[in-house]
């Protein structure tokens, strides 16, 4: 069907000086068109792709898969239960929880929080911290000793550092409200630094700390869950907590982060929507551009027809110089994309330097910066997509050129 002819007369055409300025022009916009699209898509994929990234490596990285709490009050021999729960189908790791409410105080300073009385041996297994902790570890909290690791933000607005001492305001053990509360001094042993919301909400202590202060002696009011899949959380922590002796309530990540997994998923799918739709305008300009071009090289077309070529060679030029254009949009948009995919959390930050301007704000984001990482199997997607439009564009006009009779033609000219 398409021979090596039709592919040297394509190639002639688009090289060829045109009479016609115009039809230069809308050639220019279609290629710039073309290639705008296909680098913007490469580009908002690889920070889809890098948010996906942070959110696996930061979030479900530190946050437990699954919680349980305890429904009527502390349980005891809670280590059978935990032995009962790593059984289950899908859990990787328990760790047992003594949650700490109340205030940390630093003179005239307060920040409310939630401390979470871990076991640091059972909770390394749950939660990768250590990379996030500035040269320390869950490791350096030691029962009986009153230590502490609070995320960076909440120890900015105290305004303490390692190794300063804390107050944390606690109602007396069964003491309704907060009352009269009693003061407890801890040691700052670790500051955890992630960039995002939960340096303002993580704070850790070690569990026999947390048993003394409540006054639960060894028992404990939940779990700790990691789960092998982490889309299935929900469901694989409620099947662990179907068999336990007592009831608990059931939460996963999903319901606080859950979300942002939701959000990334909705902006990618609308990204490629907008995007393709934008290739797509910037493609069907060829349309135009092959059309006026038939009409510019109809006493060539003649000429040819008389010669003895065919409807099919005729068609497969004009195809060939579509695509030729089109072509060129997508590689010179895959290279800027690409280019600027692999380089775009550093181009960002940049720009926040240049500016003052910062782009997430980390008291509403999970990350304070814009992350990014490129895959081939996104650019491919795209370039493929963009050339399939491409040739669909071809299609009309080169149909229309092989139709064309050379009797009309040079009447036509």
């Amino acid at each position: 069907m398409f021979r090596p002819l039709s592919v040297f007369w394509g190639w002639r055409f688009s090289r060829a000086r045109r009479r016609n300025r115009f039809i230069s022009f809308i050639s220019v916009a279609s290629i710039l068109g073309i290639a705008i699209g296909v680098s913007a898509l490469i580009l908002g994929l690889s920070a889809m792709n890098g948010f996906e990234r942070e959110l696996e490596n930061r979030i479900l990285s530190v946050l437990p898969h699954g919680q349980l709490n305890t429904a009527q009050g502390p349980v005891s021999d809670w280590q059978p239960m935990a032995e009962e729960l790593r059984a289950g189908e899908g859990i990787v790791a328990v760790s047992p929880v003594v949650p700490l409410e109340g205030l940390l105080s630093r003179g005239a300073k307060l920040k409310a929080v939630q401390l979470q009385g871990i076991e640091p041996a059972l909770e390394e297994k749950i939660s990768a911290l250590t990379p996030y902790l500035n040269g320390g570890s869950l490791q350096d909290l030691h029962a009986g000793e009153r230590e502490i690791i609070l995320g960076k933000a909440i120890a900015e607005q105290l305004g303490i550092k390692v190794g300063d001492r804390v107050s944390l305001l606690l109602p007396a053990p069964g003491q309704e409200g907060f009352g009269s509360p009693k003061r407890h001094s801890f040691t700052l042993v670790g500051i955890l630094s992630l960039g995002g919301q939960l340096d303002n909400l993580l704070g850790y202590t070690h569990i026999e700390d947390a048993q003394a202060l409540t006054g639960i002696d060894d028992r404990i009011n939940g779990f700790h869950l990691k789960v092998d899949e982490v889309l299935a959380a929900d469901r694989l922590t409620m099947s662990a907590a179907m068999g336990l002796p007592v009831p608990f309530y059931v939460h996963s990540w999903m319901e606080s982060q859950g979300n942002i997994y939701h959000d990334i998923q909705l902006v990618r799918t609308l990204m490629i929507v907008v995007l393709l739709l934008v290739m797509a305008v910037a493609s069907f300009n060829i349309v135009s551009t092959l059309v006026m071009a038939v009409h510019e090289k109809k006493s060539d077309i003649a000429i040819l027809k008389t010669m003895g070529a065919g409807p099919w060679q005729i068609r497969g030029a004009f195809i060939v110089q579509g695509m030729l254009n089109g072509i060129t949009g997508v590689v010179l948009g895959g290279l800027i994309g690409g280019l600027l995919a692999t380089r775009l959390s550093s181009l960002v930050a940049g720009y926040e330097q240049l500016t003052g301007h910062q782009v997430l704000n980390p008291d509403i984001y999970f990350i304070d910066f814009i992350p990014t990482e490129f895959h081939w199997a996104d650019f491919w997607l795209v370039t493929g997509s963009a050339l399939v439009l491409i040739f669909v564009a071809t299609l009309y006009p080169a149909w229309r050129a092989g139709r064309l009779l050379p009797r009309q033609l040079l009447g036509a000219a």
